[in-house]
């Protein structure tokens, strides 16, 4: 096997033919290849921690709270006051945090509310939103909108793969034609080479005139030409399958010039089934992103909602010197609580910043339904495709038959001497040209069965 890279950098034997010549990479080796390895399919592995990350940087908000306060003054051998307060508030995801804290106070001008016992106070409780933010809160609409896009980046990472898929298709069956027309080119090279030999020796014995001679010559330069544009195009079909070889180490592989592509006709069509992929594309990857885009803005809407509420804010903390003391009766001694209440007159900002979601609901939603119907087109576009190519595959294959038959025989009729060189020539680039049009046809056919797939939603298997 030949290096494929810059340095010594070999595709693995896995991914070559079994049977055949190791120097023939296959169709679905180099799939793999390109799956594992290709710089978009790193990419989308970084997509998938973005979310991840997103998930865990939106649960921090439910990260307890440690907080400490030393306030001291004192003044011409006085001390006013000395106040020490530590304490941590824990959030959770029914909305209600969970307070605790210790605050021991000193001085001679302290305010009196302020008056601790001389070992401190603890106080333990907890604070709830009973009006907005009772449901959900921008905390927990944080941490779900997150979750939503942690499963979205699992969608995306589809669609990557299966824009990938295609590509790398197009490129491969690209570069299996492309070998295949040079080798059809190549041949009519060689007979016009043969028979330019033959007729020149014919001119010298005598028995055809020079003007046979000026044929064959100029068709063989035209065959030359027409080898060298497609040695050309070969050439940028290689350079354009690089692009998709890279090794494990993130590194750019080369083809060597020994290796070569799955011929267009040895790869088994798979038969397309029209009804399954027209059940498949509602999950095309495209419907989802939008789904968890709508599901997102939903929990948006609702936050909003939420904000139409006046807030209501209930605290309870339990008072006690001694951390053994609190099973006592929540409401009989040793207490604190509080009820804050505040609320705009008019709510327009919160009124209007929710028909602003529900707005944005119905402008995704109205794209959403726009691009379903749009990829239900375009698989019915690639259906009707696969299946006009795989008809004028068909057409052609009995067309080049036929135009073989005619060659074969205009060939025997110019040994017997009853055809002209002229009438020999044009069968055979008729020939070589159905050739090369046929290898087009398969070539697309081949890519038409990606396309079909990639429309409803499929790429790799």
């Amino acid at each position: 096997m030949r290096k494929l890279g810059i340095s010594i950098l070999f595709l693995s034997l896995t991914f070559f033919t079994k049977a055949q010549s190791l120097d023939t990479l296959e169709y679905e080796g180099f799939l793999e290849w390109v799956r594992l390895y290709h710089p978009v399919a790193a990419q989308v592995e970084i997509n998938l921690r973005m979310g991840d990350m997103e998930v865990r940087k939106a649960r921090g908000g439910f990260d307890p709270l440690l907080y400490g306060n030393l306030d001291r003054k004192e003044f011409k051998e006085t001390d006013y006051y000395n106040r020490q307060e530590a304490g941590v508030t824990i959030p959770t995801w029914m909305g209600v945090e969970l307070m605790g804290t210790f605050e021991r106070n000193s001085g001679e001008f302290l305010n009196p509310e302020a008056n601790v016992p001389t070992d401190g106070l603890f106080a333990a409780g907890a604070a709830i939103n009973v009006g907005q933010g009772l449901i959900l809160d921008k905390r927990r609409a944080a941490l779900r909108q997150a979750q939503i896009y942690q499963q979205s980046t699992e969608v995306q990472r589809i669609q990557f793969l299966n824009g990938l898929y295609v590509d790398a298709t197009n490129s491969y069956w690209k570069w299996s034609m492309a070998n295949e027309n040079v080798q059809v080119l190549q041949e009519g090279v060689d007979l016009a080479q043969d028979r330019f030999e033959f007729v020149r020796r014919s001119f010298e014995q005598g028995d055809l005139p020079a003007i046979d001679t000026v044929e064959a010559y100029s068709n063989l330069l035209n065959r030359q030409y027409t080898l060298q544009a497609a040695q050309q195009m070969l050439f940028a079909a290689e350079q354009e399958l690089n692009t998709f070889l890279w090794n494990e180490e993130g590194e750019p592989m080369f083809l060597n010039e020994q290796i070569a592509p799955e011929p267009l006709f040895d790869e088994n069509l798979r038969v397309l089934d029209p009804i399954e992929l027209r059940t498949l594309v509602i999950n095309h990857p495209d419907l989802q992103v939008a789904d968890y885009e709508l599901e997102s803005l939903d929990v948006e809407r609702r936050l909003k909602a939420q904000e139409i509420l006046p807030v209501v804010k209930l605290k309870y903390n339990f008072l006690t010197e001694d951390l053994g003391e609190f099973n006592s009766p929540f409401f009989e001694n040793n207490y604190k609580w509080g009820v804050s209440v505040y609320t705009p007159l008019g709510w327009r900002k919160s009124r209007g910043a929710f028909e602003l979601a529900k707005a944005k609901i119905d402008f995704k939603q109205n794209s959403r339904d726009l691009k379903e119907l749009q990829l239900r087109a375009k698989l019915e576009s690639e259906i009707n495709s696969w299946d006009q190519l795989s008809l004028q595959v068909d057409t052609y294959s009995e067309n080049l038959e036929s135009l073989e038959f005619l060659l074969r025989g205009e060939m025997r009729r110019f040994e017997i001497g009853e055809s002209s060189l002229f009438l020999v020539n044009s069968r055979e680039v008729k020939v070589f040209d159905s050739r090369v049009t046929l290898n087009n046809l398969r070539m697309k056919q081949l890519v038409a069965y990606a396309k079909a797939r990639f429309a409803a939603g499929l790429g790799f298997e």
